[in-house]
């Protein structure tokens, strides 16, 4: 959730493509009536976005003027630039440009509409001799070229071309002209569908967006093109999310694999997708591989990512980089040290790399292994899944990666014998901020810690002990230093419980801050405590205890409490988790809840129904709640909603885009990020397959975003624009978000066939301590069983302690039952019955479903 507060576009300036145009006089011209086109232009706001300071040039808003200081000693007047982009223009249509203007030392400039890459074409430019004293400029001119919106117009001063340093201000900076309102949100097809594919024995939905307030006849076509099915849509009404009236088209009875399937409704036709139980598996590794592309200090190599993407590894104090081997505090913290800070992961789509939102990621990569291998496929996770430089080496991938965050994590620990020693820098960035493009390697801005925050501490903690559990069977040393480190901030935020980051250090990167820690405090305490057994009177005593940081909005970097829950549920010792399985199936029944009611489902809502930014990750963390509910009850109704969320971010939506990049017929391609930026430098890439966009955000927080989106529906506040950071930023806790969920969809896109062979019969005989289970398997197939598997899982905090004509095995609440030798086989219409006692308090409810091998039973 980085802003970038300057913009620098990396060209010559606009070289002249057409004739100069005379200088324009103070008196005013014939003004053109239209549209304003500049964002900004009287600075009231307060700030300068988006206007860029380009090179020779640093700018700043100062008495509501735009203020630049030039360096002199440049040749051209193109030399010393500052504009705006995305500057829309039409052909043929009429444009006054005015601005006031005023100098320290008088000398001319150029105020120059044309374009901002090459051939750099020019439409009009105006030579003008500012003075101390404010004067008002006056331009009006015609375009010969069209540039849309999103395109590459561009309106910029030109203040280089003098031998002295000088201060140029200018104000009420206008463009008005054009007869084309601003565009809104780009066109997309009425039908809405998951565009990557969906899984058969699954739900299969589709949105239609119709004026229509009667059913419409559908249409399933194969890749062929031929007809396999027909229905009728069910009508919703009017969605206040997408402002449109939506109908809902149901194919879940069609199964059939295959590829390039298509729905229509009359003459509309959808984008093609796929039926297959390997439609989005490949997700799983292409959202893990987005953290080796972020990786800091470290070349990223073509044999792992290809040659499109390799790049010499960056910030390593190698001309121009700075290096982040020796990085000293900002300005006015006088730390008295540097630290070697070498590692991590680029946080987003610039070069800062920051504790809070670093700690929530690796700590859900880390997740997604430890649930797995509790409750589903490690080995999915395991070594040599993922193309990383550590692969083939005994440990799982997804836990390398992991550890080159938290290597970063406890390098940015206040050194022993120093003021505050244990605690955690905020953040790592430059100096002031970076342009785009600008690759890592090519940055020649200085690098500065930022001061420690028990916010950044705790997360230090929390990860920190978390890997010290999962690396224990592979690296014992390493297990031993983390844990330490772990310690030590733990008890180092205890004894500073009040450093809060300073909201407004802003200035070449974001400034995280978080006012409130009860939630980071509760988080660590709890990873402490499963790790280590100890700490349990700091997770009970929390106000959070129980699951209270589950909502209906979902949990972020700023909101850490729910992930404490998430492993204390996991791993349970001996404190009560009743009350956290039950938030969580309650906060998953909540999202189903806004789910139906939605045109175009996705588990995420906020007080006054806005979407915000990073909507997307908000969407990817309640859709990882979706799956755990699952796993705590085997319920079909939470996997259904977990796939759903997938089928939202995946094309079901107001824009008809993916938000993931590579996947789907219409893919995101342009996130706002400073390599991957092909949009504005053509030998540069777009983003590599498995990169979530940020999403729609109502509030619209940037310039690109304001000039186009002005009165948008809530989820269709986005456009696929690299500087539209607020919409279409990428960073690494969103994508962590969506590998978590990726990997648990991958796990269950085989779904189990229902009730197809066997029956189950349950009761129970509770007291107060404790229960017993009795069971009766049946086999109700055709053909013996010859060994056979029972699973099931409890509601609450329920332990087996005893079971008898089984061999009976727990982990969490999810429970096995294996045949034991004597009644391994069981002919058709035959039964098993076999039992168990169980410690748990509270009210005993009965599972909600059971499996044998796999296969779903009929109750």
């Amino acid at each position: 959730m980085v802003i970038d507060i300057w913009r620098v576009v990396l060209s010559a300036g606009l070289v002249a493509g057409v004739a100069v145009v005379p200088q324009a006089s103070s008196s005013a011209a014939e003004e053109a009536a239209g549209y304003e086109r500049i964002v900004n232009g009287d600075f009231s706001a307060g700030g300068g976005e988006p206007w860029w300071a380009g090179a020779n040039t640093r700018a700043s808003v100062t008495g509501g003027e735009y203020c630049v200081d030039v360096t002199g000693g440049t040749a051209n007047g193109y030399d010393a630039l500052s504009g705006q982009n995305g500057v829309p223009y039409e052909a043929g249509q009429t444009y006054t440009m005015k601005f006031d203007a005023r100098a320290v030392v008088e000398q001319r400039i150029s105020a120059v509409a044309g374009e901002s890459v090459a051939p750099y074409r020019q439409l009009a430019r105006t030579d003008v001799a500012i003075t101390p004293a404010k004067q008002t400029f006056t331009l009006t001119f015609q375009s010969t070229v069209d540039f849309p919106a999103a395109g590459n117009g561009q309106f910029a001063f030109w203040f280089g071309g003098q031998s002295f340093d000088n201060t140029i201000c200018v104000d009420n900076v206008s463009l008005a002209g054009g007869v084309l309102p601003p565009p809104g949100v780009e066109p997309a097809g009425p039908l809405r569908v998951n565009q990557v594919g969906y899984v058969p024995g699954l739900p299969k939905q589709a949105s239609l967006a119709t004026g229509s307030a009667t059913p419409l006849t559908w249409t399933l076509r194969d890749g062929a093109g031929t007809s396999v099915t027909t229905g009728q849509t069910t009508p919703k009404g009017h969605d206040a999310a997408s402002n449109e009236n939506v109908h809902v088209i149901d194919f879940s009875s069609y199964d059939r694999p295959g590829g390039g399937y298509t729905l229509s409704v009359g003459a509309d036709v959808s984008h093609p997708f796929d039926i297959s139980a390997n439609a989005m598996t490949g997700l799983r590794s292409d959202s893990l591989a987005f953290f080796y592309h972020q990786r800091s200090g470290t070349p990223i190599e073509a044999r792992y990512v290809g040659a499109e993407y390799a790049r010499p590894a960056g910030h390593m104090n190698v001309a121009p980089n700075r290096g982040d081997d020796d990085v000293p505090c900002r300005a006015g913290l006088e730390c008295g040290y540097t630290l070697d800070v070498r590692g991590g992961w680029y946080d987003a789509g610039d070069h800062g790399k920051y504790v809070v939102n670093g700690g929530i990621a690796a700590w859900q990569l880390q997740n997604a292994y430890e649930r797995a291998a509790l409750l589903g496929d490690k080995a999915a996770l395991g070594d040599g899944t993922l193309a990383v430089p550590e692969r083939s080496n005994g440990v799982p991938d997804v836990l390398d990666e992991a550890r080159w965050e938290l290597e970063f994590l406890v390098s940015m620990q206040v050194p022993d014998g120093r003021p505050l020693a244990g605690m955690a820098h905020h953040k790592i960035h430059d100096e002031q901020w970076t342009g785009l493009p600008t690759l890592p390697h090519e940055d020649a801005q200085p690098r500065r810690l930022s001061a420690p925050s028990t916010a950044a501490t705790l997360n230090l903690a929390a990860v920190a002990a978390q890997a010290s559990r999962l690396w224990a069977p592979y690296d014992a040393a390493f297990a031993a230093r983390a844990l330490s480190a772990a310690e030590k901030a733990y008890a180092a935020a205890k004894a500073h419980p009040g450093m809060i980051a300073d909201p407004d250090d802003g200035i070449g990167g974001g400034s995280y801050s978080d006012p409130t820690v009860t939630d980071e405090f509760y988080w660590a305490a709890a990873e402490l405590y499963v790790t280590t057994g100890r700490y349990r009177t700091d997770v009970t005593n929390s106000p959070l205890f129980g699951g209270k940081s589950f909502n209906a909005r979902g949990f972020d970097w700023g909101a850490t409490g729910a992930l404490g829950d998430v492993s204390l549920v996991l791993t349970p010792r001996d404190v009560p988790t009743a009350p956290i399985r039950s938030a969580i199936v309650t906060t998953a029944d909540a999202h189903l809840a806004t789910m139906a009611s939605a045109g175009h489902p996705a588990p995420y809502r906020t007080g006054d129904g806005g979407y915000e930014w990073g909507s997307n990750g908000l969407v990817a963390n309640n859709g990882m709640v979706l799956g755990l509910a699952h796993d705590l009850t085997r319920a079909a109704k939470y996997r259904d909603g977990a796939f759903a969320t997938m089928d939202y971010l995946l094309g079901r939506n107001p824009v008809g885009f993916s938000y993931v990049s590579g996947w789907g017929d219409r893919p995101v391609r342009n996130v706002h990020h400073r390599h991957w930026a092909n949009q504005l430098a053509p030998s540069l890439p777009t983003a590599p397959p498995g990169v979530l966009s940020g999403g729609p955000n109502s509030a619209l927080q940037d310039p690109v975003a304001q000039r186009l989106l002005p009165g948008c529906a809530p989820q269709r506040c986005w456009v696929d624009h690299i500087e539209a950071y607020s919409l279409n930023e990428v960073t690494v806790n969103w994508n962590s978000a969506f590998a978590w969920l990726s990997n648990w969809v991958a796990e269950h896109s085989a779904p189990p066939p229902t009730a197809a062979n066997c029956q189950v019969t349950y009761t129970a005989s509770t007291w107060q301590t404790g229960l017993t289970g009795a069971l009766t398997v049946k086999n109700t197939g055709t053909t013996a069983w010859d060994g056979w598997a029972l699973t099931f899982a409890f509601d609450g905090e329920e332990r087996i302690t005893q079971g008898w004509n089984a061999t009976w095995s727990q982990t969490g609440a999810a429970v096995r039952a294996g045949n034991a030798p004597w009644n391994a086989r069981i002919a058709p219409g035959a039964s098993v019955s076999i039992g168990f006692n169980a410690d748990g308090t509270g009210a005993h409810r009965s599972p909600a479903e059971f499996a044998v091998d796999g296969g779903r039973c009929a109750p």
